[in-house]
């Protein structure tokens, strides 16, 4: 029976170890007929060497030799890590069991009894030969698994990575998405103020003017009001008519008239001036279509939207301005005016009673800033990483987008600048921020 190998395989080796020429020649001539490859050593020592360079398929090993025996020699060779998987077969004229075990604990896999029956060898050779060709087999296949598996597993790792890439791009795109909807939403808020302060500042300087000239006409009422009670003062020897005019004066209560006719005509005056003021801030704020940066006054800015936010904040706080002196800033005023606006809204929105926004201003090594501190509620520790995040809010559901203060933050940004935050829970918090100081981009 000869061992099945492919036409551009080499033939099987097998190394016979013996010390009996006989026994070694007559074996491995009869391998050889049958189309093995045969190499001899004579000894256990030889053995070792030539394991190690010849690398045969199967050993067949004589038991006793002189020198080291077979036992330890196949000890030997399973300690060497190249030739350690080579299956080795005793040969021997011991039938004890307790020989027979001690074969096999030193790493045989077989043995055949002495004399040799050979085509019994040949046979266990073949079977051996066959369970080391499939344990091979197997070993690639469990290596070609392993290789599978780590590629499996950096696909998967690139998988993951992709996914995790195309979730940041995702998250980052409805960023945008979400800032341009608020921007646009600015926008068009922005556009109906410029046209209500549009539409509004015309009938307001109607009546600006018509209080104006009603002033002028009252004023000359008056001096003929004076002129006619000093005729009715020389009246005193005409009974009859002179107790008629009294008794109109009397009746219309002439010095209160004048008192409060004057008080109403300043308080309208005052009270449409003041809307004119609020009129101005609200197309200042605005600003519809400015996209260019220019050089303007911060504190212009915070005032104008200070009366824009007026009716949320004066409910909750009472506000305070400690302004420094500050160089002229380089941006876009209407942005930085939604900053602002933001966070004087956020400072009275975290009021559970009436408090405190103070606004302070300062410039420092090139640097100017605005600080907006409130006396609220105050701001978590474990959140305060996470202000200016996209859709973080602390505020109840319903209340906050959670976009305001990441608008903010990227406004700033785009300005060169940067917001600090600082908040003790119950006492309050500090938003600071900080712009270049009249430097163009």
């Amino acid at each position: 029976m000869k061992p099945e190998v492919t036409s551009d395989a080499a033939p099987p080796t097998i190394m016979i170890v013996d010390d009996t020429p006989a026994n070694v020649g007559v074996l491995g001539w009869y391998f050889e007929e049958n189309g093995f490859r045969v190499v001899v050593a004579q000894d256990g020592e030889e053995a070792l060497e030539r394991a190690h360079f010849v690398r045969p398929d199967l050993i067949l090993l004589d038991v006793m030799m002189p020198g080291i025996d077979g036992f330890e020699t196949c000890r030997r060779l399973k300690m060497m890590p190249e030739v350690k998987d080579i299956p080795v077969i005793f040969m021997t004229a011991l039938s004890d069991t307790n020989e027979k075990i001690s074969g096999f604990k030193s790493g045989g896999v077989d043995y055949v009894t002495k004399p040799c029956q050979i085509e019994e060898v040949l046979a266990r050779v073949n079977t051996h030969l066959s369970l080391r060709a499939m344990q091979r087999k197997l070993e690639e296949q469990n290596r070609q698994l392993r290789e599978e598996s780590r590629e499996r597993q950096r696909a998967e790792q690139s998988l993951n990575s992709s996914y995790a890439e195309l979730k940041t791009t995702h998250d980052e795109l409805e960023k945008l998405h979400q800032q341009l909807l608020q921007s646009e939403k600015m926008a068009s808020i922005g556009q109906l103020a410029a046209g209500v302060a549009h539409e509004i500042n015309n009938p307001i300087a109607f009546v600006n003017s018509n209080l104006g000239t009603l002033k002028e006409y009252v004023d000359d009422l008056w001096q003929l009001i004076d002129a006619y009670e000093a005729l009715a003062d020389r009246l005193a020897d005409r009974a009859e008519l002179f107790e008629t005019v009294r008794g109109v004066r009397e009746k219309l209560d002439i010095g209160y008239l004048r008192q409060d006719l004057q008080n109403l005509m300043t308080e309208s005056l005052d009270g449409v001036s003041r809307v004119r003021r609020i009129v101005q801030d609200l197309k200042d704020f605005s600003h519809v279509g400015e996209a260019e940066r220019q050089t303007f006054d911060l504190h212009a800015g915070i005032d104008s939207t200070l009366n824009i936010v007026w009716h949320e904040l004066k409910q909750r706080a009472e506000v305070k301005k400690e302004y420094g002196d500050l160089p002229l800033v380089h941006g876009v005023p209407a942005q930085l005016n939604q900053v602002f606006m933001n966070l004087l809204i956020n400072a009275a929105q975290a009021m559970d009673r009436f408090g405190a926004i103070t606004i302070r201003t300062g410039a420092e090594d090139g640097w100017v800033w605005v600080e907006i501190a409130d006396t609220g509620a105050g701001i978590q520790a474990e959140h305060l990483p996470h202000l200016f995040e996209p859709f973080f809010t602390t505020k109840p559901v319903g209340k906050g987008t959670g976009l305001g203060l990441s608008l903010s933050y990227g406004i700033v940004s785009q300005h060169g600048g940067r917001i600090e935050v600082d908040s003790e829970v119950g006492k309050g918090t500090v938003f600071r921020v900080w712009l270049p100081s009249g430097n163009e981009e």
